[in-house]
């Protein structure tokens, strides 16, 4: 069992290059199986768990994938199973990506209920109703979901929050369903219009992604295609307040500015400085202990992200003044809270609101990893703390990270994987 070891105290300096998108490679692996003419050639795909795990599930159903370096060429033509039930299916929350495209492809699917991070109560209901709304009847027996259709056929769908998974999976099912589908109240995440861009390459009429009305027009097939994965905001975002908490001068390439506002915006509000230079977003920080309190609340997208909150906490543990940051979007998303309190922090929880307040230092300690974003904030609070932390539960930060420790290194970090 491997962990990660940091010694912390090094600034960072130097250029890091940000990787395609996590949230939107898993997606659009999903619909490259709706292909059923020609394959789908897909660049900038990141080295992840996740996806490593979502290409055996594909290639289990019959979809031929080949992979080099960070390019991946799917051939799903000859696609010949529709039980996506292997075990790793439930590891992974991404694999219910799936569900839409077998059934718009076979007219059913089965599945195993999926997985992931335990950030809290993530209902797959928003993805059942609005298939059901397409014309298609479920039933869940022993963890398996199986829907069957006799023929997808476009209808107006509300949704109740604006979800990306269920945005996603409704946007692949109606690409191939007869006449026009009406999506409300939907997601506008980055990734959302990455996956429209990709569909519509397939030959699918998608109008609206980016805002909270997509309208799509079926078409009787899709069709493969070429396409390049958008920057990862997330891992960007990550890089950038790793700067801020450790100090230094980095630049962060391959970043698109206008998909982390929100977050440039904090940090920039917690003093540190962010310059949006032609190649790159560059941060210039003298560390957490030079930041100043600020407040955050996680909000859908083009609001703060949730995916964020952890890895600015990690940044503020020693800032000047008080911090209040509150979760909306999962309820369990501050089970890091009591990993930094190991290292001396002082944070008290009220309902779905942390009380921070700076503390002079942090130290070092033996701290888990409880999900993929707690754990790149655990590394990023030791790239500060005094003397030596060691966090573990490291497959999680596999999920997400492609090269996390070695580009913290390559920028000066004294950071390394151990075996425990």
């Amino acid at each position: 069992m491997e962990e990660i070891l940091i010694n912390g105290g090094n600034r960072l300096e130097g250029k890091v290059l940000i990787k395609g998108s996590k949230n939107s490679i898993l997606p659009i692996l999903a619909a490259s199986i709706l292909a059923t003419d020609g394959k789908s050639i897909i660049y900038d795909v990141p080295n992840l768990k996740d996806v490593d795990n979502l290409i055996e599930i594909i290639e289990y159903l019959g979809v031929k994938i080949e992979r080099k370096d960070n390019m991946l060429t799917v051939d799903a033509t000859q696609m010949d199973r529709y039980d996506a039930t292997l075990d790793c299916v439930s590891e992974l929350r991404a694999s219910l990506f799936l569900l839409g495209p077998i059934i718009a492809r076979f007219g059913f699917a089965e599945i195993s209920q999926p997985g992931g991070c335990a950030i809290g109560i993530r209902p797959i209901d928003l993805h059942l109703k609005g298939l059901e709304a397409l014309g298609v009847t479920f039933e869940k027996t022993h963890g398996v979901i199986r829907g069957r259709t006799e023929g997808l056929k476009g209808a107006k769908i509300y949704l109740d929050f604006p979800s990306v998974g269920a945005t996603e999976n409704l946007m692949m099912a109606a690409s191939v369903a007869e006449g026009q589908t009406i999506l409300e109240n939907v997601a506008e995440e980055p990734e959302i219009v990455d996956l429209a861009n990709y569909l519509n390459n397939m030959g699918a009429k998608i109008t609206g992604a980016g805002t909270n009305v997509i309208k799509v027009y079926g078409v009787p097939k899709l069709k493969g295609n070429v396409h390049t994965v958008i920057p990862d905001r997330i891992e960007a975002g990550t890089y950038m307040i790793a700067v801020g908490a450790a100090g230094g001068n980095v630049l962060v390439e391959n970043v698109i500015a206008d998909h982390l506002k929100p977050v440039l915006a904090k940090l920039r509000e917690a003093g540190i400085t962010v310059i949006e230079e032609f190649d790159g977003v560059r941060v210039i920080s003298d560390g957490s202990k030079a930041c100043k309190g600020i407040n955050i609340k996680t909000m859908p997208y083009p609001g703060f992200p949730t995916d964020m909150q952890a890895q600015m906490l990690g940044m503020l543990l020693c800032s000047e003044g008080r911090s209040y940051v509150t979760e909306t979007i999962f309820e369990r998303r501050f089970q890091h809270i009591e990993e930094f309190r190991k290292m001396g922090a002082d944070i008290i929880m009220v309902g779905n609101t942390v009380d921070l307040t700076g503390t002079d230092r942090i130290y070092g300690a033996t701290v888990f990893a409880t999900d993929l974003r707690a754990g790149a904030a655990l590394i990023i609070a030791g790239l500060y703390a005094e003397g030596e932390t060691r966090v573990g539960n490291v497959h999680f930060i596999d999920r997400g990270y492609d090269g996390l420790v070695e580009n913290l290194k390559s920028l000066g970090a004294d950071i390394k994987r151990v075996q425990k």
